[in-house]
């Protein structure tokens, strides 16, 4: 095979563009943030000489090219090297092509870096190149400072390699497609077997067959050589790829998302270009924040796509905001991720999506089977639990089994990449994990250059079509999403079922990097539930409008930050700055509509008053009211002998003098929570520097050691606080301890300097538990917290969101956070030989790639731990997202409430289609079944039960109704249930 790829490289790739002419070119170079074509092109451009160095890091520099097209030339296009590397497309320099007049002929990439040039004559393009440097993702992971533009240096990055004109051979082209399909062949069949040494026999004789020294001449004979190669049939029983042209495009990442605008259009601009040339070609694209964005910024182009949608060439999937994450999203911001982005999918392309399409992100929340449903879902996609560093799944097509158990048909491309170049290497691959083998025959293939965009190519397609009925590979046809999962559905009568979350045992690190940016997502979901009550409340209660359309913006950009890679925290500096800015930008917009709901709610009273937007009464505030609040006094610290004790009616607490927990009773009970001799609420250090993924990855190995901090410079008394002072390392942690109403508070106010370290804070718990429970959306999941297999051991940081429990029949400790993600909980022997367990909450780390200063600098936390069960964690939970609102005003009444504290207000709204309509989003919380009267006082005309997309759905969860007045449902375990009341006419 030697002889024949050295033929192939040197003698017909260099021919394939064979006869070639230069161009003149000149630039312009913006020094800035992106400019649009129209003011580009009245710049003055200077000429600029192959050869010569532009862009400095994230900038821009457009270039003239004019050239001419010589008589004759059919199949003639120019060819740019920008100063292309060996990486992947999409993660250096790129550029659009544009015609004089504005429209956009394609992009300009590694591996695609062609542009079609019209006939014979004398043309002008303009390249808009974007200078982004190399990131990357380098093997030793070292700081960068490449990812923030104030250190990324102002040198030129790349070098302009090439712009000319050529006439490309369509025949040495094709010649060059038949090759690869079958050399690729050559790699993955068998070495002894016939099949194999048919196809080098055929490559050789091709070689024989042509002339070296008129390669051009004599391709026509060298392919007539691979064709009886390339026309065996393939047998009946070979797995049928279902191949979907794709392009996982990043929201943000190793690049900004203003440059995920520029990514979206280039993209699209090359799939409408293969459209053109290809009839079988079908693409299908996620994220209807994308094309919100391409609808804006190159309105012309997202008219071309929208055509394209119609005719079903592109196919809008996932129905999605954008491609979030699922371990940390609230429950009703995976909500309105499929509202929103199936509202935009049906009013601007005229679609709904039934599959859910996440290939990407960092595991998948078991509550979000029953949210698909809830919003028409049928399908899930994802290839990420491939990337499990310990156990493979074992299904590739199965049912996923939610919470409630609500099941979707979800399906694993066992090519276990949503970037194949359907190259035979990948598609062996397939055939060789596919899992139902012998019972299925159908999977799927996504084909296309991702993350940074790019999309299919023209070379991926010629190897579809070679592979459609090829021995030696499995049948590759092109088609769409739905087509595959109805035919997969169809197929597979039995599958067999997956319970509970996908947990990836990789990237766990993503529960607590960038917390920043964690702390804006959990603020902003509690000030999204507020601003969306109290204007409810004020616009049916008093008149006032409902602001939807700030609303909206404002979830908008809060579902953008839950993008995979930004909230997650693996993005560069860039990102994770824009992203804190946007979310103090949508603190101020709802702060400012929360203000202004209570304001016409308060009709000019005066009174200090407190808004309880939590679902559950407090300090004698009704759930969702307004009232005068009782003051619930913390216990006053006193002196002992052996530190500090903090006592009230429910619990007593002592504090030694290292600010550890040395006792932590239940007065109710007389039960103490740690075990004898070991201290709680301790805080830890650990070394975290990952094998590799540094941003993502947390090793077990690296908290095989650690360090309790257990040395503090002070503990003192402050009013009603044990204050400790630790130091350690660069850093200081200021922590207040308070016993609230049954609870010990923490309240932590970290100085971070570390690199490379992990903080987490543990309590021993005298229990005998084999399980944690951990709040997820609209209910909770139970883990098992032994290590009796490798999926049990794989599973040692996972996700919580308000609370954990940890408990034994009869006794449990609840533990509830502000905004803490990760949790480990382990089953451990105590000194006295007896079993226990331990809770830890992992509270910072500090890698440095992509970001070398990631989490540097100032955070708070609150952390709450109390005896009891999980109706105690849910409401403490509550009350840290929820803290109660002070203003000025008089009582009002909450417009709805609730019988069963089980059942659970998740959010209060308008309707999403401006009618008036009141909405109502419920939740069975205790994993039971459950019967609740939603009683009301506001008058309305009839109630129904509705998908999240607020479309009457049959349900016999709704009982008896009394018009205007009440409502009784019966919710399964965790089930979740939206209700519109019907406003009346007039309306409220």
């Amino acid at each position: 095979m030697l002889r024949v790829r050295r033929f192939t490289e040197h003698r017909i790739r260099p021919a394939v563009h064979g006869d070639r002419v230069p161009v003149a070119v000149r630039a312009w170079t913006v020094g800035g943030e992106p400019v649009p074509f129209a003011a580009a092109v009245q710049q003055p451009f200077a000429p600029f000489a192959v050869g010569e160095a532009w862009g400095r890091p994230w900038d821009t520099v457009w270039f003239e090219v004019a050239g001419e097209v010589p008589p004759g030339w059919q199949e003639a296009e120019l060819l740019v090297d920008l100063g292309f590397t060996a990486a992947q497309p999409g993660f250096q320099a790129e550029a659009t092509a544009y015609r004089p007049d504005g429209s956009i002929v394609k992009a300009v990439e590694p591996r695609n870096a062609w542009v079609p040039l019209d006939g014979p004559g004398p043309f002008t393009l303009y390249l808009e190149a974007a200078a982004n440097p190399v990131v990357g993702i380098p093997d030793d992971y070292e700081p960068t400072p490449l990812g923030d533009p104030a250190t990324a240096g102002t040198d030129p990055i790349h070098r302009l390699a090439q712009v000319e004109v050529a006439r490309r051979d369509v025949v040495l082209w094709e010649l060059l497609q038949d090759v690869a399909t079958l050399d690729g062949l050559v790699d993955v069949l068998p070495a002894d077997g016939v099949r194999r040494a048919e196809i080098v026999h055929a490559l050789e004789g091709m070689v024989d067959a042509m002339d070296p020294d008129d390669v051009a001449g004599t391709a026509a004979r060298g392919r007539a050589a691979l064709a009886p190669a390339l026309a065996v049939r393939a047998a009946d029983s070979v797995l049928e790829v279902s191949a979907v042209g794709h392009a996982h495009i990043d929201s943000a990442w190793l690049w900004p998302t203003r440059e995920t605008v520029r990514k979206v259009a280039r993209t699209f601009a090359n799939v409408l270009d293969l459209i053109d040339r290809d009839p079988a070609f079908v693409y299908a694209a996620s994220s209807a924040q994308q094309y919100a964005w391409l609808q804006a910024s190159q309105p012309a182009l997202f008219e071309r796509v929208r055509a394209a949608v119609a005719a079903g060439r592109i196919h809008p999937v996932g129905g999605m905001w954008v491609e979030s994450d699922t371990n940390m999203p609230g429950g009703e911001a995976l909500v309105r991720q499929l509202v929103l982005g199936k509202r935009y999918f049906l009013e601007q392309l005229g679609v709904e999506s039934d599959e859910v399409w996440l290939p990407d992100s960092f595991g998948y929340t078991a509550a979000l089977p029953q949210i698909a449903r809830a919003a028409g879902a049928r399908y899930f996609l994802t290839q990420k639990p491939s990337w499990n560093e310990t156990n493979r799944m074992p299904y590739s097509t199965f049912l996923w089994e939610g919470i409630d158990g609500s099941r979707l048909l979800t399906h694993f491309p066992p090519a276990d990449t949503y970037n194949s170049d359907l190259g035979a290497g990948d598609l062996a691959r397939t055939e060789r994990r596919f899992a139902e083998k012998g019972r299925a025959r159908k999977v799927l293939g996504l084909y296309g250059y991702g993350d940074g965009g790019g999309g299919p190519t023209r070379e991926m397609l010629a190897a579809a079509h070679r592979k459609a009925d090829l021995e030696g590979s499995p049948r590759v046809r092109l088609t769409d999403p739905h087509t595959f999962f109805t035919e997969a559905e169809a197929e597979l009568a039995d599958p067999a079922v997956w319970s509970g979350e996908l947990y990836l045992e990789l990237h766990r690190g993503t529960l607590i990097s960038q917390q920043r940016t964690k702390r804006g997502n959990r603020h902003s979901e509690a000030l999204l539930r507020e601003a969306e009550l109290w204007a409810a409340t004020a616009a049916i209660l008093r008149g006032a409008p409902y602001p939807a359309e700030r609303l909206e913006r404002a979830w908008q950009v809060v579902l953008l930050q839950q993008f995979h890679d930004i909230l997650p925290g693996s993005s560069i500096a860039w990102v994770h700055q824009e992203a804190e800015q946007r979310y103090a930008e949508v603190a101020a917009e709802l702060e400012a509509l929360i203000a202004a709901a209570l304001e016409a709610l308060a009709d000019g009273g005066t009174d200090a008053v407190v808004a309880n937007a939590d679902g559950f009464p407090r300090a004698g505030v009704p759930a969702l009211g307004i009232g005068p609040a009782e003051d619930l006094p913390a216990a006053e610290p006193r002196p002992t002998p052996r530190g500090f004790a903090l006592v009230d009616d429910a619990l007593r607490v002592v504090i030694d003098r290292r600010g550890a927990i040395l006792s932590m009773v239940d007065r109710g009970t007389g039960r103490e929570v740690l075990p004898d001799g070991l201290a709680g609420g301790v805080l830890q250090l650990f070394r975290d520097a990952p094998r590799e993924w540094d941003a993502w990855d947390i090793n077990a190995e690296d908290q095989r050691d650690g360090r309790d901090l257990l040395e503090p410079e002070s503990v003192a008394i402050d009013g009603d606080a044990v204050v400790v002072v630790h130091r350690f390392g660069a850093s200081t942690a200021e922590v207040r301890l308070r016993v609230v109403d049954g609870r010990l508070e923490y309240a932590f106010d970290i100085a971070w300097h570390e690199r490379q370290k992990l903080l987490k804070l543990a309590f021993p718990l005298d229990v005998r538990a084999t399980h944690a429970t951990s709040e997820i959306q609209f209910g909770h999941l139970q883990r098992p917290i032994h290590r009796n297999t490798s999926w049990d051991t794989a599973r040692f940081e996972t996700v919580a969101h308000r609370w954990i429990h940890v408990g034994e029949t009869g006794f449990g400790v609840a533990i509830a956070n502000d905004v803490v993600y990760g949790h480990d909980v382990t089953s451990a022997v105590a000194p006295s030989g007896r079993p226990m367990a331990v809770a830890r909450l992992s509270l910072l780390r500090a890698p440095t790639f992509p970001d070398p200063h990631a989490d540097q600098g100032r955070h708070a936390f609150t952390v709450s731990v109390r005896p009891g069960g999980i109706p105690e964690a849910i409401r403490d939970g509550h009350r840290q997202h929820l803290p109660p609102r002070r203003t000025t005003g008089r009582a009002v009444a909450p417009i709805l409430t609730v019988s069963d504290p089980a059942v659970r207000v998740e959010a209060v709204k308008l309707a999403e289609d401006r009618g008036g309509d009141l909405v109502v989003r419920l939740s069975e919380s205790l994993g039971g079944r459950a019967t609740a009267t939603i009683a009301t006082s506001i008058g309305w005309e009839a109630v129904e039960a509705t998908d999240l997309l607020e479309r009457g759905i049959a349900s016999d969860a709704l009982g008896a109704t009394v018009p205007g007045e009440s409502v009784t449902v019966h919710l399964r375990p965790f089930e979740l249930l939206t209700l519109r009341f019907h406003a009346p006419r007039p309306r409220w």
